[in-house]
């Protein structure tokens, strides 16, 4: 026999209301499925223009969704994760919140702001001797959901489209390992190393040479379903 109950709720991330359900509601859901242990970040939608071409609504929204929604997420579930010294926060960041990617501004904006989110309220945690909240922040490459159709790379052995059953099954493994922050490809290190020790104009260089500075020049993404 399965001993696994699944339960959902519908939810509008964005808004901060909706994540601070009634003290009625809040009775209900640890009554059917208990305090939630693993929060796990993963909303995030993508604009892929150029700063100047992407609309300000869209631009807004990008924020709401990708950094944002963590903030209320966070404030909802984070207090009993305090209370009981247990629970595990994950931030589905991207490796766009490492490295400045062309075409990307807003995105970049936001996943630049989640990992830094997730590592200051990490650090709060174990100045506040929460030992047992753990933080993992996973930084992907492009994964093949749909989100950024059209992308292609310079190098796909080097910086490959992720599969997400593959990007899934190496999350699930960073959390069980406690591990604090997930690149994937691990090629993704490598360039986040170059990054740091390399002067700018060089950096810029490698980034031409490896492809990444014309990656979205084919951005398609999901469009609009009929």
């Amino acid at each position: 026999m399965n001993p696994w109950t699944v339960g959902m709720q519908a939810i509008n991330a964005t808004n901060r209301e909706s994540n601070f359900p009634s003290a009625h509601r809040k009775t209900q859901v640890k009554k059917e499925v208990g305090d939630v242990s693993i929060l796990i970040n993963n909303a995030g939608i993508v604009t892929g223009k150029s700063f100047m071409d992407s609309p300000d609504a869209l631009v807004e929204k990008s924020m709401e969704v990708n950094i944002m929604a963590h903030f209320w997420t966070y404030k909802a579930f984070l207090p009993a994760m305090m209370a009981s010294n247990h629970g595990h926060l994950v931030s589905i960041a991207s490796a766009a919140g490492l490295i400045g990617v062309n075409r990307l501004s807003d995105y970049c904006a936001s996943k630049f702001a989640a990992v830094g989110f997730a590592e200051s309220v990490d650090l709060e945690m174990r100045v506040l001797g929460k030992t047992g909240i753990k933080t993992t922040v996973v930084c992907p490459f492009f994964i093949n959901t749909g989100m950024f159709d059209g992308c292609r790379t310079k190098w796909p052995r080097l910086l490959p489209g992720l599969e997400p059953e593959y990007v899934a099954e190496k999350i699930m493994t960073a959390i069980r390992r406690d591990q604090e922050i997930l690149m994937i490809p691990r090629s993704i290190y490598f360039f986040v190393l170059l990054k740091h020790l390399l002067p700018v104009k060089l950096t810029v260089l490698f980034s031409d040479y490896f492809g990444s500075l014309n990656v979205m020049n084919n951005f398609k993404g999901r469009g609009k379903k009929d």
